[in-house]
């Protein structure tokens, strides 16, 4: 038998491209099999989207409002570093300026915005509009710091790392509320910043007016003790009152030699009981007083005895003098001292005030007007959307459920585990289970009432009708 060869035909070989066709032919083919299969079920998940759109009409509507009021600071006046301040410089040259940043952060230099910003997160902060509101009332609260957290959650802080600005946002329910909160960690970071300076005029200044208090009381100890010394002893300047009293005694020393000259010669020519001479002597036996009354000594009346004035004499000046003049010293420098000082603690001041990083509001918080949750349209749209995509799901569940073999063993599988978890559910009969017993008992109870009410209704209706 003769076999004849055949000759072999070309081979065909797939081109490229035709796989990925008919894959993207049969996907299309199965996603419009689905929406035919849903268009032709449409009625149930109508209802569905219906029933979705209510529910989500009431959960707007249930949402309390929430308004949120901000306010903006003002980037603060950084007083820099010698260090910092070079760099900061350099990165002036470089395009894109980005080296004082990393300047700062590889030196650990932060600015005064970073350092406002964690001022206005502290609980110190906090606790002040804690108190100042109520909060832990507002918020049904019982501690503090419970309140502390909720605040946090309502306040948002950020600092603009370009511009340096700060905002502050609060939420609330209540708009004035919202404002008087964000306006109130403005005045409260003012405060705070003020109280807790730092800065070497701050601390200059705090040493002069501690220094300033002990140099007070020195002064009015010494002003004190020199007023009572002049009282005690009534002296006022003592170089002048030594002065006139030399004067003084001059003066009356000259006057007692002229008469003591004048009655000699009356007594050369008067007896002693002759009116002239007896003037003369009564003249005399004056100034010899007032003499005795300068030195800090009078007669006694006998002429033997002297009796103390207490007035100052020229006896008693030189130790006055030295007591005097040291009281009167340290008057004068304490005074020079509170003096200086008083000097040095108002330039402290001045630059403290220069040197302490001022809190400028660049938008108040103002009242706000519309509403920043809860967005109704969006969610009455998504409700009805997730209730039409659940149904629509469901369906096409149900419908590949059913088209699958009654013998295969993973619906055989499932079935068996639907079962036993109905059967341990509370309409099912008590399977031994103390729990399941419980449960139906609770079940069988509630749908007696149930169906009871519903032949009560039914025979009220049947009445009226």
């Amino acid at each position: 038998m003769t076999q004849t060869a055949t000759k072999p035909g070309p081979q065909l070989t797939p081109q490229k491209g035709q796989g990925d066709l008919f894959v993207e032919s049969s996907l299309k083919d199965s996603i419009f099999a689905h929406l035919t299969f849903l268009w032709d079920r449409r009625r149930p998940i109508e209802r569905a989207g219906l029933v979705g759109l209510m529910a989500g009409l009431l959960l707007a509507f249930s949402i309390p409002k929430r308004y949120e009021s901000t306010t903006q600071l003002m980037p603060p006046d950084n007083q820099s570093s010698s260090g910092l301040a070079m760099l900061a410089a350099l990165s002036t040259k470089t395009p894109a300026g980005g080296l004082a940043p990393l300047a700062g952060d590889l030196l650990g230099v932060k600015s005064s915005g970073a350092l406002f910003v964690g001022i206005l997160r502290s609980a110190t902060v906090e606790d002040r509009l804690i108190d100042r509101f109520n909060l832990c009332q507002v918020y049904g609260l019982r501690y503090q710091e419970d309140a502390r957290k909720v605040l946090e959650q309502k306040t948002s802080i950020n600092e603009d790392r370009k511009s340096g600005i700060i905002s502050i946002t609060v939420t609330d329910h209540d708009p004035k509320r919202a404002a008087g909160i964000a306006n109130a960690y403005v005045e409260v970071l003012n405060q705070l910043v003020s109280q807790l300076s730092t800065s070497s005029a701050h601390r200059e200044r705090v040493f002069l007016e501690e220094r300033l208090a002990g140099v007070k009381r020195d002064l009015d100890q010494a002003a004190q003790d020199f007023s009572q010394f002049a009282s005690k002893n009534r002296t006022v300047d003592i170089k002048e009152e030594a002065r006139a009293m030399l004067q003084g005694a001059a003066t009356i020393e000259g006057q007692l030699i002229a008469a003591e000259s004048e009655l000699k010669g009356l007594q050369s020519i008067y007896t002693d009981s002759n009116v002239r001479v007896r003037a003369v002597q009564a003249r005399i036996a004056e100034l010899r007083q007032q003499m005795a009354r300068v030195g800090g000594s009078q007669p006694g009346k006998d002429g033997s005895a002297t009796v103390d004035l207490g007035e100052p004499s020229l006896r008693t000046l030189p130790l006055l003098g030295v007591t005097y003049a040291d009281l009167y010293r340290r008057v004068q420098i304490q005074e020079a001292v509170f003096e200086a000082l008083t000097q040095q603690y108002e330039l402290a001041k001045v630059q403290e005030a220069k040197e302490t990083p001022s809190v400028k509001q660049l938008d108040p918080a103002n009242l706000p007007v519309h509403k920043s949750f809860p967005p109704r349209l969006l969610i009455i749209f998504c409700c009805a959307l997730f209730a039409a995509a659940v149904t629509s799901a469901y369906v096409i569940g149900e419908q590949r459920w059913r088209a699958i073999d009654p013998t295969d063993s993973g619906k055989l599988f499932a079935q068996q585990v639907f079962q036993s978890v109905n059967a341990a559910m509370p309409w099912a009969p008590p399977n031994g289970s103390a729990i399941q017993l419980w449960t139906n008992r609770v079940w069988t109870k509630f749908m007696a009432k149930k169906k009871s009410s519903d032949e009560a209704r039914d025979d009220s209706t049947l009445s009226q009708n």
